[in-house]
């Protein structure tokens, strides 16, 4: 049976917070889809079995209830516009100051937000598949329970971002997410580790210094030539990673699995930290 968001305005009084008990299954889906957002990030392996219980064709999934026009008249009128669960997919709202606009629970699916400045914006349970983000302003954003599967955030700004969002697929190459913070959400597990997921994403040539990717989910992620100084890559799942010269100065790999990670002329190994307590460190391919 397929899930229509119908009501995604009641489905935003479930927080990821409040959402450590399922309601019936039948009624909870429409209502809970936040949650299941949540569900998808701490059992990352569950998101393609999520998704094809919820029908991503369907008009509340595909289309816009506001123009851009209204969109942007609405975003000047008031400091921190408020477009909570709207419908928003498909629209071209490049190059728009939409800064700490209030995008919680939104579907932005396929919507181009080039250039546009999102800085401060919450788009925490924000549903954003497919969307081009390229080189949009993200610089200390909220992006938690947020569904960006094959998002384009090339070269975007991500800097000092809060980032616990499915990533799966995305492209970040040249993207900025110095001091970023990717860590897992120690303080809410009821549903599992919430964490940020990047498997098979592109982030060749970021800058990552400095950011927290503890725990981050990176299996097959490509980090060639990325800037990973000083970043803290702590129980990070790197197995099939490509960190082919990647600067890895001052970069805390202790309890990461590198598991047939490539690590080929990395700059700066020699002060990498704990590369010696990665696991998997014999599979490690340099």
């Amino acid at each position: 049976m397929a899930v229509r968001a119908t009501d995604f305005a009641a489905a935003e009084a479930y927080r990821v917070a409040g959402c450590a008990e399922m309601i019936m299954p039948n009624r909870s889906l429409l209502l809970a889809l936040p949650m299941l957002c949540a569900i998808a990030i701490a059992s990352p392996g569950g998101t393609q079995d999520m998704l094809r219980h919820l029908d991503l064709t369907s008009p509340e999934m595909t289309s816009a209830e506001m123009t851009r026009a209204e969109v942007e008249a609405r975003a000047a009128a008031t400091p921190g516009a408020d477009f909570t669960a709207k419908k928003l997919s498909g629209l071209d709202l490049s190059g728009l100051d939409l800064s700490a606009a209030v995008f919680r629970a939104a579907r932005l699916n396929k919507a181009k937000l080039t250039n546009a400045k999102l800085d401060r914006a919450n788009l925490d349970q924000a549903w954003l598949l497919e969307a081009d983000l390229s080189r949009a302003d993200l610089a200390h954003a909220s992006l938690y329970a947020t569904q960006m599967q094959r998002a384009q955030l090339n070269a975007a700004d991500l800097s000092g971002a809060r980032i616990v969002a499915d990533l799966s697929g995305a492209s970040l190459t040249g993207a900025k997410l110095e001091r970023a913070n990717l860590s897992a959400d120690m303080k809410n597990q009821s549903m599992g580790l919430m964490r940020a997921v990047l498997r098979s994403a592109r982030l060749d040539g970021a800058d990552l210094r400095h950011a927290d990717l503890s725990r981050a989910d990176l299996q097959f992620a490509s980090l060639k030539g990325a800037d990973l100084t000083g970043a803290s890559l702590r129980g990070a799942d790197l197995s099939g990673a490509d960190l082919s010269g990647a600067t890895i100065a001052g970069a805390d790999f202790e309890g990461a699995d590198v598991a047939s990670a490539w690590l080929v002329a990395p700059v700066g190994l020699d002060a990498a930290r704990n590369l010696d307590k990665a696991v998997n460190r014999e599979r490690l391919r340099q």
